[in-house]
């Protein structure tokens, strides 16, 4: 699944999705290149009440502190370089929707 789509019913429950957005090749040197590789890590769930925000958004904010200056378990030579928080909340999918998403946009970097 490269694209999350969930119902709003599917929304009841906490979601978490992690999908891949871009990757930038440069040259590094003549015979290596640098891979930049941008991971989406989403979170949603439909909010009965606006008080559920802050309790969502300190979610995220454990999950960025959790992801922040590790490297992957799986990909050790990839360094992690930054993360975006954007949207900090979508407004639309909260007044259209009362669904709770906030997106973190984690940069990665791999030499080959």
């Amino acid at each position: 699944m490269f694209q999350p789509a969930f119902t709003l019913e599917d929304l009841k429950e906490l979601r978490v999705s992690v999908v891949p957005r871009t990757t930038g090749i440069t040259a590094a040197s003549r015979d290596s290149s640098t891979f930049e590789c941008i991971i989406d890590v989403g979170v949603q769930k439909k909010v009965a009440d606006e008080a559920e925000i802050d309790g969502l958004l300190d979610l995220v904010e454990e999950l960025a502190d959790h992801i922040r200056l590790k490297r992957l378990p799986d990909a050790t030579d990839a360094a992690w370089v930054g993360i975006a928080h954007e949207p900090v909340v979508s407004s639309e999918a909260l007044e259209q929707h009362r669904a709770f998403t906030s997106v973190l946009s984690v940069t990665y970097r791999v030499r080959r």
